[in-house]
């Protein structure tokens, strides 16, 4: 397991800092600020450069909490159709609610949510009730008309000045949202528009951590960033008018380098001249590049999370909710790098312990599962499911007593509690499944630490699980994913599906 540290906090924030303060000086101190990406718990960029804290970009703007206001936008389509933010299987309304709560944790209130293209969906609806019933200020954005081809009709009363005007005090208006298509960039144009037409020159920029433009196009970080973007088909490019204006070779994606032409002439009617920019490049103030302080360890952590991110895909299109072409090009991004899924160590090791248990059957019908753990010191842990348990609970619990210093054969979960939840599951909630999942193992193992001291020693060190490689050979079921979840762990599995049953799948 690669424990390298690749980034550096303190560099990164003492560089990104001063570029986001220059840039608003540019502007007559009032810059919209658009953040792409996870500005709170960015565990894709905490994977791909070991070092960097998943947080580091709430430290940046708590640093630079009494000069900014902040902007939630949430896309009412993403509402209505429950899209999933997977690293916390919580639907994006819901990632809003939890924002919110978050900003407020580290002393910022945000000062508005706008619904973007809202047309009276009534899960958006409900969302915006439930809002201004808890005092939050939420404006409605409808569909910007002439987008993308009239700018005459878009930079007009009827399109950008038919939104209403969001009032804002701080020279740094942060505009953010759950995730891509939120409409951060159609909110920054129709406030500049607004601003403009107040006699106010304010300034826009945007805040993308990856790709990263001052590394090579093909750099692991920046392949990675394609992974993580596989069912939005971005394809990071060199940006060819960064290029034109300055000589300079640098990165971009396809759709801010498509969609610039565009965005120059918006500019240009909204100021009534000169863009701000030459190039999408020119309007970013991304410095997470100069923070990379180790190139190989950051490159070794890109290559897993391209893998773990072909994983992903393929469990997706198991389970219906993306198309083949997705899966297709995560492998093929796979193959360019040379990468193969037996580079993650687990995986191996997961499918072993799967086929010794199939080997050892005994007349046991049924799927075997197995599971694997790369512990922080390269050790390997498996795990195999039973009547008992599910392969994930096995695997925690085994993890756990090596971490002890337990012998393996020594039993966590004493009978009597084995049997109370037996009859529980089976008497009292009427389940087919009484075996426990990875969620249910670990409330009886605090259980059962009141009274035993081995299941207390094991307890005390699921913590040290955090940030470790873990692989099952079969899709979990929701308790085993929540619960693993919770733990902090990189989890991968193959896609496939751990019983015949449509139901408890």
């Amino acid at each position: 397991m690669n424990n390298k540290i690749g980034f550096d906090n303190h560099r990164y924030l003492t560089e990104q800092t001063k570029e986001i303060l220059k840039r608003v000086e540019r502007f007559n101190n009032k810059l919209y600020l658009e953040f792409g990406g996870k500005l709170l718990f960015d565990y894709h960029a905490a994977r791909v450069l070991p070092g960097f804290d998943a947080n580091v970009k709430m430290r940046l703007l708590q640093e630079l909490k009494d000069n900014i206001d902040v902007i939630l936008c949430i896309y009412a389509g993403d509402i209505e159709r429950k899209k999933i933010r997977a690293d916390f299987g919580i639907t994006y309304d819901v990632d809003a609610l939890k924002t919110i709560d978050d900003f407020k944790e580290w002393g910022i209130i945000i000062r508005a949510v706008v619904i973007t293209r809202y047309a009276n969906q009534s899960s958006a609806a409900t969302f915006k009730n439930k809002l201004e019933r808890r005092g939050i200020k939420v404006y409605t954005h409808k569909s910007t008309k002439g987008y993308p081809t009239d700018v005459d009709l878009i930079v007009s009363d009827e399109g950008y000045g038919a939104n209403e005007f969001i009032e804002t005090t701080k020279p740094i208006v942060v505009v953010t949202g759950p995730g891509p298509g939120s409409g951060k960039l159609a909110t920054c144009l129709s406030q500049l528009y607004h601003e403009y037409k107040r006699g106010v020159k304010a300034g826009f920029a945007k805040f993308e951590t990856f790709p990263i433009w001052n590394l090579p196009l093909n750099h692991k970080v920046n392949v990675a960033y394609e992974a993580a973007t596989v069912d939005l088909k971005d394809v990071n490019m060199i940006d060819h008018h960064h290029l034109e204006a300055y000589n300079e070779k640098t990165v971009n994606y396809n759709r801010d380098i498509e969609a610039f032409p565009l965005l120059k002439r918006i500019f240009e009617k909204i100021t009534g001249g000169k863009s701000f920019y030459k190039s999408p490049t020119d309007m970013g103030v991304n410095c997470a590049g100069y923070g990379i302080v180790n190139d190989r360890a950051v490159q070794d952590a890109a290559h897993q999370e391209i893998i773990r991110r072909y994983f992903r895909c393929a469990t997706e299109y198991a389970m219906g909710l993306t198309e083949a072409d997705t899966v297709q090009r995560a492998e093929m991004i796979m193959d360019n790098i040379g990468a193969k899924t037996e580079d993650r160590k687990t995986v191996t090791a997961a499918r072993d312990a799967a086929a010794a248990a199939e080997k050892k059957r005994n007349g046991n019908e049924g799927v075997f599962v197995g599971a694997a753990i790369e512990l922080k010191d390269g050790t390997i842990i498996t795990g195999k499911n039973s009547k008992v348990m599910h392969a994930a609970a096995s695997l925690i619990l085994n993890a756990s007593k090596h971490l002890a210093g337990l012998p393996d054969n020594l039993h966590l979960l004493p009978g009597n509690i084995m049997n109370s939840l037996d009859f529980l599951k089976k008497e009292v909630l009427r389940g087919k499944v009484v075996s426990l999942d990875t969620e249910e193992a670990l409330i009886a193992l605090s259980i059962s630490a009141t009274s035993n001291p081995a299941a207390q020693m094991a307890l005390e060190k699921l913590k040290e699980l955090e940030g470790c490689e873990v692989h099952l050979t079969h899709i979990p079921t929701p308790g085993d994913e929540a619960g693993l979840r919770k733990l902090g762990v990189h989890l991968t599995c193959d896609p496939d599906f751990s019983s015949k049953s449509l139901f408890n799948n």
